[in-house]
């Protein structure tokens, strides 16, 4: 059951991807993803050097034995080194899967594609989704405007953008922006999409890296408790409503330039928040479905509950067709 295009292109279980999340998306927790059935990607910009992206891709492959992919970000302002280094490192590596983000992934594809990788590219719009299918991706990530992280400008909602994307492509498209459990799958499902990418359900689980402080304030939020910042950039990024998000946006409204913003959203103030627990040391990028969130479990637990309880769920709408 849930047997998808998505399910046989990269060889896993069930539809369901955790995608890569800068500072979050380490070995345990991406292993742990593939372990149950779905596919976890490793954040590649989390880890500063070549070598340590190196270690932690064999350290997830001794985790697990299941498919996994890496995140490889485009845009130049979350890079430490050359992305023609990393898609190197992905080759000597034997990555068989790469997520990439942040701008069009054309200049790569031959690279990634004459080392028979499987290209998964996240966008927030159906014209990037066109783009990017048009450059040989083979599947693609739509984002809604609920999601975490960079929805876009255009603040089109996932259960507009999906649908859209569906019918405007042909290569298999997963759904972003506000799913958590068996009834958002399914409803991803119900759109036209062969899966769904998942991240801030499994950023309150067990096994990701987020400092307890984080995960409390994650099952206390509500829907409304986030908030766009960087908007006067080009790139806005929902995160959760605390000080620097405050001041972030009092300096977007004002037109702050990037490099007055980065005193306020650096990824090492980022890192104080995520890592260390010091909840406004930094923006904290998490989805609108915080609000639907209210319980730290295993990241088992996540897949095992949506699975189970969409598989009634279509039981249920399939007695309803009957009756």
């Amino acid at each position: 059951m849930f047997k998808t295009r998505i399910t046989e292109l990269f060889g896993i279980k069930y539809p369901i991807i955790a995608g890569g999340m800068h500072l979050l998306s380490r070995a345990e927790l991406v292993a742990t993803v593939s372990n149950a059935g779905g596919m976890g990607i490793l954040a590649s910009t989390t880890f500063e050097t070549k070598e340590e992206l190196r270690e932690e891709i064999r350290k997830t492959r001794s985790l697990t034995n299941k498919p996994f992919g890496v995140n490889l970000n485009l845009f130049p302002m979350m890079r430490q080194r050359s992305i023609k280094e990393d898609i190197d490192l992905f080759v000597d590596e034997d990555v068989e899967v790469v997520e990439s983000s942040g701008a069009s992934p054309e200049p790569y594809m031959p690279l990634l594609k004459e080392a028979g990788i499987k290209v998964i590219h996240k966008v927030p719009a159906v014209r990037f989704a066109r783009k990017a299918e048009s450059v040989g991706v083979d599947a693609v990530a739509i984002v809604g405007f609920e999601c975490a992280g960079h929805p876009g400008m255009d603040g089109v909602t996932s259960l507009i953008l999906v649908p859209l994307t569906v019918d405007a492509l042909e290569i298999p498209v997963v759904a972003g922006g506000g799913f958590c459990d068996a009834r958002s799958f399914v409803a991803a499902l119900a759109l036209g999409a062969e899966g769904v990418v998942i991240g801030t359900r499994f950023v309150a689980t067990h096994e990701c890296v987020a400092h307890p402080e984080i995960k409390g304030l994650l099952i206390k939020a509500r829907e409304t408790d986030t908030t766009l910042i960087d908007r006067s950039l080009g790139l806005p990024m929902r995160v959760i409503k605390n000080k620097p998000a405050e001041k972030a946006r009092e300096m977007d409204k004002r037109g702050a330039s990037l490099g007055e913003l980065m005193t306020v959203i650096s990824g090492a103030l980022g890192r104080k928040a995520w890592i260390e627990g010091d909840i406004d040391a930094g923006v904290v990028s998490i989805g609108m479905v915080v609000g639907r969130i209210h319980e730290i479990v295993s990241v088992k637990e996540v897949i095992d509950s949506i699975i189970e309880e969409a598989k009634d769920i279509c039981k249920r709408l399939d007695l309803t067709l009957v009756s």
